[in-house]
């Protein structure tokens, strides 16, 4: 984990993210507070447990994003889920430890991805000298120990002319054929508790060595045979017992779970219509959030120390209205800002990766050179700022709409044709849009 300070981890979500500076704040601490336990003795460590958190606000304003780049400033291993896609146990639906299945899947890619990394250039070396055997089989033999001497002397002499051409390109376009390993293993169907099929065991898993695994030839060119071979040859120098250790010591000092929609779960007390499992699911929950052992694929894993962000509108419920347990496990609460004018022009040209920079960016493709006036990205922003008001208030996303509608014409026309360049200035933006705007119906069904 990247030891930044709370100030920095914020000074990085506001390269992308416009506003929301409390929401920043506490994650920022959270963030921070990881680092901090780390350095404490073990047994100061296994009392501190994470502050999660409850991001409340409407759709559009950036929680999801928060989360995500929180994640990737941390390297942590990080799940977005969406709290309605679960179930109690005894309905049909997904399990909530699949959840925890699903973030040491993700953790051991991780690992792995960074392992490989590290011994790409020894995996490159190894393909390369497979990919020698393949295309210059060492063949003939001579009848005395001088002729053998003599002729494995040669074969070495011709192997290094033939690498040199080799690593020189020579060969990237000739045809090979190799011996690849065929992943797809059988799966083996189980009927039992609710959760159970969804630790992906295989036969493999099962029996592990015992069933050796399939190969199967395959005809590619050698630049793609180098790729395929590399892979294997990674997968070979790495100690997979040591990327099983890591990927689990990840998730239970730094993973993190983004719980979305779970105002969805809470509902109302009126008892009434399909919800009946609305509560268990909270409580099926619980267990995860307060710490239990999981059991995965990979072994057990405990969750006493992953960082949960819940997100939700609550427009219909409040936080209140969850089960007292589950809301004593989150007790950080922030309020998300509504999205201002002012705000969605920041969100059009300042960030990173602002809107307008990524329509710009397609558009160079082809040779157009797009640009906007201020008073244009005001107006955009007013647009979409009036049509939130309204109809239904998505926030930022609304941005997307207006902008897709408003350059429709060019993204359809300019294909593969002469370089130009188009500025869209204010008049451009109210003669497109503002028809549509006044037209409520005709707003809500385009905008």
């Amino acid at each position: 984990m990247k030891d930044l300070t709370p100030k920095e981890v914020v000074a990085e979500l506001d390269r992308y993210i416009v506003g929301q500076e409390s929401a920043k704040k506490s994650v920022a601490i959270a963030m921070r507070n990881r680092w901090r336990r780390q350095q404490l003795s073990d047994e100061m460590r296994e009392e501190i447990v994470p502050n999660n958190i409850i991001l409340i606000g409407t759709t559009g304003v950036g929680k999801t994003e928060i989360a995500r780049r929180l994640a990737n400033l941390a390297n942590a291993p990080f799940i977005k889920v969406e709290a309605s896609k679960f179930t109690e146990v005894g309905y049909v639906g997904r399990d909530v430890e699949s959840i925890i299945r699903d973030l040491m899947d993700i953790s051991v890619s991780i690992v792995e991805r960074k392992k490989e990394g590290e011994v790409a250039l020894e995996a490159e070396d190894l393909a390369n000298e497979r990919l020698l055997d393949i295309l210059f089989p060492g063949n003939g033999s001579g009848d005395s120990h001088e002729g053998k001497s003599d002729l494995a002397e040669r074969q070495k002499r011709t192997r290094e002319k033939l690498r040199v051409k080799l690593l020189d390109g020579k060969f990237e376009d000739r045809v090979v054929e190799v011996d690849v390993a065929d992943e797809t293993m059988p799966m083996m169907q189980v009927f039992g508790p609710i959760g159970l099929e969804e630790m992906g065991m295989n036969l493999q898993d099962i029996f592990g060595s015992s069933i050796p695994k399939k190969r199967s030839r395959r005809r590619t060119t050698v630049s793609e045979a180098r790729r395929i071979l590399a892979v294997e040859e990674a997968s070979k120098l790495i100690d997979h017992e040591e990327v099983l250790r890591d990927a689990k010591s990840r998730i239970e000092n730094s993973g993190i779970v983004f719980l979305d929609e779970i105002d969805k779960i809470v509902g109302n007390s009126s008892g009434t219509g399909p919800d009946v499992s609305r509560e268990g699911v909270q409580r099926d929950i619980l267990p995860i959030v307060e710490g239990s052992n999981v059991i995965t694929k990979y072994g057990i894993v405990k969750t006493d120390h992953v960082l949960f962000i819940a997100a939700g509108a609550f427009h219909v419920s409040k936080p209140s209205d969850m089960i007292p347990e589950l809301q004593g496990r989150f007790p950080i609460r922030v309020e998300m800002d509504t999205l201002t004018t002012d705000d969605f022009i920041q969100i059009l040209t300042h960030p990173k990766t602002a809107l307008i920079k990524q329509y710009a960016a397609l558009l160079e493709t082809e040779g157009v050179k797009l640009k906007f006036t201020k008073s244009a990205v005001r107006a955009v922003a007013e647009i979409a700022t009036e049509v939130n008001d309204a109809t239904e208030n998505i926030g930022a996303r609304r941005l997307h709409t207006v902008m897709t509608t408003l350059l429709e014409d060019i993204l359809f026309e300019k294909s593969g044709e002469e370089p130009e360049k188009i500025s869209i200035t204010k008049e451009m933006v109210n003669s497109k849009l503002r028809e549509i705007v006044k037209d409520h119906d005709l707003s809500r069904y385009i905008l």
